[in-house]
């Protein structure tokens, strides 16, 4: 099981009741079926076929899809066959000597190419290769083609390279996948259907499983499956047919057929593993569990299968259950990393943070001793920070996320855990550097700018820090002055300062520069019914931010609390409760319970208030609420 996301640790940016507490995303491990990218298995190589195709792809970023989905079977059939590393032997090379001149010319490609001349470049190299005869140079041309996305000379290439090594796998597939964006349906089932004929029985699912991905390429869904239908109609009797047929329907939504077919490879093959997953990939989530929960009992060593059962578990929040298989799969493979590493996410959400401890640096150890591209340290990093948090331990914390000390490429999280380094600084009173933590970030965007500005102004707003945190943002709007992101957040800190003209100003800004984004009308909104003014057009401008995000709790609870000052108070109750079931905050609590005080219903706006602060004992709203009412909980 590959990337198995990051951290159950999430940043909420609180802001003032104007911004709704609009809360960052936590990333909560989610569990893919690893085990059905087996059924991408790559293919032997093809034979040639000398039909030519009638057309191209029609544009650029057509022949772009080719290329990469064609990288993409490329990279899949030497990983799974191990020879990723290993050169191409299916080439035969011609006889021929490299004298001045063909070492010239290539050179004169070569120069002409890297100075962005790639006509002059391609045709030279390609002259070259109709030359020699050279199927190398053929490549090198597809390639020039290719980078400068010229669809039609890149296929010119793709056929003399095709021609000149006709047993070349990486020609063919190539060629197959301009076939594919162009919907050459025909030509991909003439060549496919010449192989199958030569094939040993042992490659039909290799060779039927790429041709259900090449068929389905194309724009036009249904026209590839009844060519794929009619290319492995002599093969039914095979296992491997009705596996292709059922990833084929699958892809097509046609999750009956797809069942329909995977039954069927069962049928004949009992024990496929990728029949098993192809129900449990067009099956509801409990309908799959129970599938392979009782394939698991036929086939207890089926490693791949338990892996998913374990990631469907997960997805129902069993988690004691997923901990189980994982654990079976510990037992039989000690150093496994993804068992360790998602132990140790299960245990987290069990609030067993002594157990989760132990299994990331377990993790940790394990990735250090056998290290690979795809694994990733920081996630298990941000998970023991969070679990010192879990101890009142900041320095722990700290030191935790000190490990994730530059970006490579791979921890795409780094910024945020920087961000993080920062809260926590904050948060020990060392904002100076925080600050300085801040400021000192290599910056490659203008977001990943605007992103670090508002960061370090927050951290000044919550140190009640207003006239700095004004100047960082004055700053940056002379740098990025139509930014909505900035404008925003300036506005919030111009409301909490009373400067309510100006924050005015900034939001109706915001409205005219992204008039589809609902915070600015909300905040607005919110600001003048809050201070019982001109609430005709703050309930105006609150419908429109509903209308534009009809779901958003917060943006209800405005709508509430503008009613509420209206005196429509069942108008006021009913939004807010609304409000209150989508996301029990204590803030909407707090008015809700306003609400229902003034209409007599003390002991239940009591109830709210303790619910709010036993979920936010130091919520400002509550405590204003509360001593104007003159209210003791």
């Amino acid at each position: 099981m590959n990337n198995i996301s990051a951290s159950l640790v999430s940043t909420n940016r609180v802001t003032t009741h104007s911004a709704k507490k609009v809360a960052r995303p936590v990333n909560i491990s989610r569990f893919m079926l690893r085990a059905l990218s087996l059924i991408f298995v790559a293919s032997v190589g093809l034979s040639a076929c000398s039909t030519l195709p009638q057309f191209a792809p029609h544009t650029p970023e057509e022949m772009d899809k080719a290329h990469e989905a064609t990288k993409a079977e490329l990279a899949a059939e030497k990983a799974i066959s191990g020879t990723a590393n290993m050169p191409s032997s299916d080439e035969k090379l011609p006889d021929v000597e490299l004298s001045s001149e063909i070492l010239f010319k290539i050179l004169t490609s070569e120069i002409a190419f890297q100075r962005g001349n790639w006509q002059a470049a391609y045709v030279t190299i390609l002259s070259v290769a109709q030359q020699t005869r050279d199927p190398r140079l053929a490549r090198r041309a597809t390639e020039i083609a290719l980078t400068a996305r010229q669809p039609s000379e890149a296929l010119s290439a793709i056929r003399l390279w095709r021609e000149l090594a006709p047993e070349s796998n990486e020609a063919a597939q190539y060629y197959l996948g301009f076939m594919a964006i162009s919907n050459n349906l025909p030509e991909i089932q003439s060549i496919y259907a010449n192989r199958l004929k030569k094939a040993d029985p042992k490659q039909y699912a290799a060779l039927m499983l790429q041709a259900q991905r090449l068929l389905g390429r194309g724009s036009d869904k249904a026209a590839g499956f009844a060519a794929l239908e009619q290319l492995l109609a002599p093969y039914l009797a095979f296992a491997e047919s009705h596996l292709a047929l059922a990833q084929g329907a699958y892809t097509n939504g046609d999750n009956e057929r797809a069942l329909k077919e995977a039954n069927i490879v069962l049928q004949i093959q009992p024990d496929s593993q990728l029949g098993i997953l192809t129900i449990a990939q067009a099956s509801g989530k409990s309908d799959a569990a129970d599938a392979l929960r009782a394939f698991l009992e036929k086939n207890p060593n089926a490693r791949d299968i338990r892996l998913a059962y374990a990631g469907i578990l997960i997805e129902l929040k069993q988690f004691e259950k997923a901990q189980t298989q994982f654990e079976q799969i510990l037992r039989d493979k000690p150093e496994d990393a993804t068992a360790l590493y998602t132990l140790g996410a299960i245990a987290m959400e069990l609030k067993d943070f002594n157990r989760a401890e132990k299994l990331f640096n377990a993790y940790l150890a394990t990735i250090a001793a056998n290290p690979v591209p795809e694994r990733d340290s920081t996630p298990a990093l941000l998970n023991l920070s969070q679990i010192a948090l879990e101890r009142k331990d900041q320095k722990a914390a700290l030191a935790w996320l000190a490990k994730v000390d530059a970006f490579d490429g791979r921890n795409t999280a780094w910024l945020s855990v920087q961000f993080r380094r920062a809260q926590l600084l904050a948060n020990d009173k060392q904002l100076s550097q925080a600050r300085e933590l801040l400021q000192n970030i290599k910056f490659s965007s203008d977001a990943e700018q605007i992103q670090i500005l508002q960061t370090e102004a927050q951290l000044l707003r919550n140190a009640k820090q207003n006239d700095e945190a004004a100047q960082v943002f004055k700053k940056a709007l002379e740098k990025f002055p139509d930014n909505p992101d900035l404008l925003y957040d300036y506005a919030l800190l111009l409301e909490s300062q009373k400067k309510n003209q100006e924050m005015e100003s900034a939001l109706r800004r915001v409205i005219a520069i992204a008039p589809d984004s609902p915070h600015a009308y909300n905040a607005l909104g919110y600001s003048f019914a809050d201070r019982n003014e001109r609430l005709d057009e703050a309930l105006v401008l609150i419908e429109k931010a509903l209308s534009l995000t009809p779901n958003d709790a917060f943006i209800l609870d405005s709508l509430g609390w503008v009613k509420f000052k209206l005196g429509d108070f069942a108008a006021a109750e009913q939004a807010l409760r609304r409000a209150y079931q989508i996301r029990p905050d204590a803030e909407i609590a707090v008015h809700l319970g306003e609400v229902l005080w003034t209409v007599g219903r003390k002991e239940e706006a009591r109830q709210l208030w303790r619910d709010a602060k036993s979920k936010d004992p130091e919520n400002e709203t509550l405590r204003l609420t509360l001593t104007r009412l003159n209210v003791r909980l």
